[in-house]
């Protein structure tokens, strides 16, 4: 089904010159660097900015997706909520809020995560230095919808193999550390029994 039939998508709230982040008052800002490359929640601190009065289309309230439309990787990540304040999403953000009913924001950021969503969404990317995909091609990217209880489903096993890595990751790390003691105090014996 098209992303377009499954969500409402529109872009940030376009910044009218330089942003100059506030100690306190103002609005929390998502912006392009809060959200992670491979499809990470951003949040929870936001930098604050004076933003005026602006449209209520421009904020997220925890339950949306957001998109990264300019630079390399183009992921989502769902918004988890209820956020504590409404946060405004900067361009060059895309806002996408799924209907409810029919799909996760969690399945929706996961399935245009994956690499065949990622590889025709690079097809339609337009810019060689910096690449953008356009509104229309997000709009158009075919995603497959089960039903809820099978997306959750996909959810929860993207997170435990995500975790899973993580901790394999960490477990080769203090691995490598502990190869490296042994072999240093293997040296050192070595090193003294030749003194000797």
């Amino acid at each position: 089904m098209r992303l377009a039939e499954l969500s409402d998508i529109h872009s940030g709230y376009t910044a009218r010159g330089r942003l100059d982040p506030l100690p306190e008052g103002g609005v929390p800002a998502l912006q392009l660097r809060d959200v992670g490359t491979n499809g990470e929640a951003p949040g929870p601190d936001f930098q604050r900015y004076d933003l005026g009065k602006l449209s209520e289309r421009y904020f997220v309230h925890g339950g949306e997706v957001v998109f990264r439309s300019r630079g390399e990787p183009n992921a989502a990540a769902a918004i988890s909520g209820p956020l504590l304040e409404p946060v405004v999403v900067i361009v060059p953000l895309v806002i996408v809020r799924p209907d409810r009913d029919r799909v996760l924001p969690e399945y929706l950021a996961w399935a245009i995560n994956q690499p065949d969503a990622q590889r025709r969404l690079g097809a339609e990317a337009q810019g060689t230095s910096l690449r953008m995909i356009p509104m229309a091609a997000l709009e158009d990217l075919e995603i497959a919808v089960p039903d809820l209880s099978t997306q959750r489903r996909i959810v929860e096993l993207d997170a435990l193999a995500r975790q899973e890595g993580q901790l394999l990751r960490q477990l080769a790390a203090r691995r490598e550390e502990l190869v490296s003691a042994i072999l240093g105090d293997a040296a050192k014996a070595a090193d003294q029994k030749e003194i000797a």
